[in-house]
């Protein structure tokens, strides 16, 4: 970031001229202003699904094949290789929706969801053999991964850009409600759809369990299929695009660079923890339990553990609108606290550890991911969305959210190494990952007093403060927007949005 332009709200307290611009010539009902945020948010519960269902799937590949998929590299491979594909799409589609298409990006990344989940529960090893099959299931979710990907860039993205039609003091809240919202209740509804499948089934059929569980990861994108069709690009990127302008590609590193290195240390940070701990979540349970426990009793529990994301993501999201706190304060709290329980956790694991204090364990367990969601989970995105120009938006927080992918990706490998580096000693293996977490809890918190103040139209303000920087460097704004699109082309009378003025 330049040190010679400053990225605060302006101090008059106006209504930025950017802002103003984002007013329609007619009016639209609350429906029109709401669905594109809900459109383009709400795919991310395929993401929340998808990842943490094969938490429960993990367990149960662990009991049919016990030395093929635990002995070996299989069982991490299959739990974190939809990570990497999720990196690589993240990329991918944050370059597309920047330099092409919002719409036509996050569709393409809706398709491929479909395909390979649909691949990936059917998934058939060569002859039958355990090692053919977990070779295609992991090949099949590397390319779920990239799919899932897009929602970041184009979907988390267009609706930041979306709520910038509702009204002010609600924006915060509608983008956590329909984007980190849906991933904690996919979490909480894959749970659920674990232990009742492997219920129905019955612990003696799991190679049918594991392929419904995936299964059933078809339906929220395809219930989203038409919604999507029917999308219009966002105002903001309609009016905001490089799409037909050649990027300033060193002006836009000079001026991000250190903001984007922050997000993305944060994101890493937290996804090190939300996604690895999600993940090992049932298999921490079943160690607890025992091996004389039955499967559908440490599922059944990991429903009321998934089930403690929920309060912390609701309560981050209105958090997040209030004048005294707003997104910056609230991920600092959240992440800082969760640091707290994490080392009380750690301190009193060996009384924890005990399978008659396996509720106990739940609910402590339970809080420190609450906590996570409140900060960080509800935050990130957030902060990520709305503290860069639209016209290169898409590529900022792909970047971002890449990192975070990237953290959970190692996360899932050190969980598991730190576990195994252990040996014997069950105290210390259930420990030493709360030691770590809980560490990089408070150096996120430290990071996050970095960032900017983060407030209702903070997305307009960047608009304005990007064109004014690459203005002032001799690049010429004039063929930003999509064709026939310009600031100028939009009326900017009045200091009203329409979202102040009417509805949400």
């Amino acid at each position: 970031m330049s040190k010679d332009i400053e990225h605060n709200p302006t101090s008059d307290g106006e209504v930025s001229p950017q802002r103003r611009a984002s007013i329609s010539a007619t009016e639209k009902s609350r429906w029109e202003r709401l669905w594109p945020v809900i459109a383009c948010g709400a795919g991310l519960f395929s993401d929340g699904y998808l990842n943490n269902i094969i938490g429960p799937v993990n367990t149960m590949l662990s009991k049919i094949y016990p030395d093929s998929y635990t002995k070996s590299s299989a069982q991490a491979n299959v739990s974190s290789i939809t990570f990497a594909g999720t990196v690589l799409g993240m990329l991918f589609f944050g370059y597309t929706s920047d330099h092409f298409s919002r719409k036509w990006s996050l569709f393409a990344s809706t398709i491929i969801i479909l395909v390979f989940a649909a691949l990936g529960s059917g998934a058939y090893g060569a002859g039958g053999s355990p090692t053919g099959l977990l070779a295609a299931l992991v090949a099949y979710r590397f390319f779920l991964g990239i799919g899932i990907g897009g929602e970041y860039p184009a979907g988390s993205v267009g609706c930041a850009e979306g709520t910038g039609e509702l009204k002010a003091g609600s924006r915060n809240k509608w983008f956590i409600l329909f984007t980190n919202v849906q991933i904690d209740l996919a979490f909480f509804i894959s749970a659920i759809v674990a232990t009742v499948v492997v219920v129905i089934t019955g612990e003696n059929h799991l190679r049918v369990a594991w392929r419904v569980c995936l299964g059933i990861g078809i339906l929220p994108p395809l219930s989203l299929l038409y919604l999507r069709i029917k999308l219009q690009e966002p105002e903001a990127f309609k009016r905001e695009s490089l799409a037909n302008a050649k990027t300033p590609w060193l002006l836009i590193i000079k001026f991000y660079w250190y903001r984007l290195m922050l997000v993305s240390i944060i994101w890493f940070i937290y996804d090190f923890s939300a996604y690895s701990f999600g993940i090992y979540a049932t298999s921490i349970l079943s160690n607890l339990l025992g091996d004389s426990a039955p499967l559908w009793k440490s599922l059944a529990w990991n429903i009321l553990i998934n089930f403690f994301y929920m309060p912390g993501c609701l309560a981050g999201a209105f958090v997040a609108d209030l004048p005294s706190m707003g997104p910056k304060k609230t991920l600092c709290i959240g992440v800082a606290l969760q640091g707290i329980v994490g080392f009380i956790m750690a301190g009193c694991y060996p009384y924890l550890n005990k399978p008659e204090n396996v509720a106990g364990f739940v609910v402590v367990y339970g809080i420190f991911l609450a906590l996570g969601e409140f900060g960080p989970g509800d935050n990130i995105g957030l902060i990520a969305s709305k503290t860069c120009a639209t016209g290169i938006r898409g590529q900022y927080y792909g970047i971002a959210a890449a990192m975070g992918k990237i953290g959970a990706f190692s996360g899932s490998y050190a969980l598991d190494s730190i576990q195994k580096a252990a040996g014997d000693d069950v105290i210390a293996a259930g420990r030493n990952p709360f030691f770590v977490a809980s560490s990089l809890a408070f150096l996120a918190a430290g990071l996050v007093l970095l960032l900017p103040h983060i407030g209702q139209d903070t997305i307009d303000q960047e608009d304005v403060q990007f064109r004014e920087y690459l203005t002032s460097h001799g690049y010429d704004t004039s063929k930003m927007g999509l064709d026939g699109i310009s600031v100028s082309d939009v009326s900017i009378e009045g200091t009203e949005t329409k979202g102040e003025k009417t509805g949400l």
